[in-house]
């Protein structure tokens, strides 16, 4: 019998989980994005619908990577997309990775793995964006040219606040008056996290109307809002209830 997920229904997980049984996603039935017991925290990646993340992450770094070594000539501003669509597929690694955990064991090896994702994303960003605001001033470029610029510094922005308070819930937690009070910000940093990825996604697809990618890469806009609907679909019905505290 296949659940709503399209995932065959699995048997009730064993409770282990320190008061903490997240095992319901937003469509599907308990149990159908939950890490099982002793399986490989690797897993996790292609859990339920996480398999169709996975296709989209990847789609999307062969679709940029191929339109810039296929349309060349390779330029610093050809480091942008590359380390861009790169840092957005690691981010989707670390969502991926910590969504299934339910235990209070899992969670402690997710959430460890889930940090380290993120400060590689991050770095990988970073290298994205400084190659571009190098780029600009080597050539006098003009800033905020288009609705893509625009987007991207309120992604930055908003990836810096979020790696912020995502790294210091985990490794300060003194600085909210102790780990109590920091998992009370939990499922906002959640929250906040899965509109960013929306918010990443319109960035992404507003790139396609960039001139650049119109004179040189030749991205498609529409595959482009293809392979984000097949992201959504894959990370957001895995989605814990439990854990946005609804």
């Amino acid at each position: 019998m296949a659940s709503a997920t399209g995932i065959p229904q699995h048997p009730p997980i064993s409770p282990d989980n320190d008061g903490q049984d997240d095992l319901e996603p937003l469509l599907g039935r308990p149990g159908d994005a939950s890490q099982r017991d002793n399986a490989p925290i690797v897993k996790n990646l292609i859990i339920g619908t996480g398999v169709i993340a996975e296709a989209a992450g990847i789609l999307l770094v062969a679709s940029v990577w191929a339109a810039v070594f296929l349309n060349g000539p390779l330029i610093l501003f050809s480091v942008h997309p590359l380390a861009q669509s790169v840092g957005l597929l690691v981010l989707i690694q670390s969502i991926l990775v910590l969504q299934p955990t339910h235990t209070g064991q899992q969670k402690a090896v997710g959430q460890k793995i889930h940090a380290g994702l993120n400060f590689l994303a991050f770095a990988t960003f970073a290298v994205g964006v400084v190659s571009i605001e190098v780029n600009k001033f080597a050539n006098h470029g003009a800033h905020f040219h288009s609705v893509h610029g625009y987007l991207g510094v309120v992604a930055s922005f908003w990836l810096l606040a979020q790696y912020a308070v995502g790294f210091t819930m985990f490794g300060v937690p003194a600085l909210y008056g102790g780990e109590a009070n920091a998992k009370k910000i939990w499922k906002y940093h959640r929250m906040s996290g899965y509109v960013l990825l929306l918010f990443l996604a319109a960035t992404v697809i507003s790139a396609t109307q960039t001139d650049y990618n119109l004179n040189v890469l030749g991205l498609k806009l529409w595959a482009m809002i293809v392979i984000f609907v097949l992201l959504i679909v894959g990370v957001y019905p895995r989605i814990k209830k439990q854990k946005l505290g609804l």
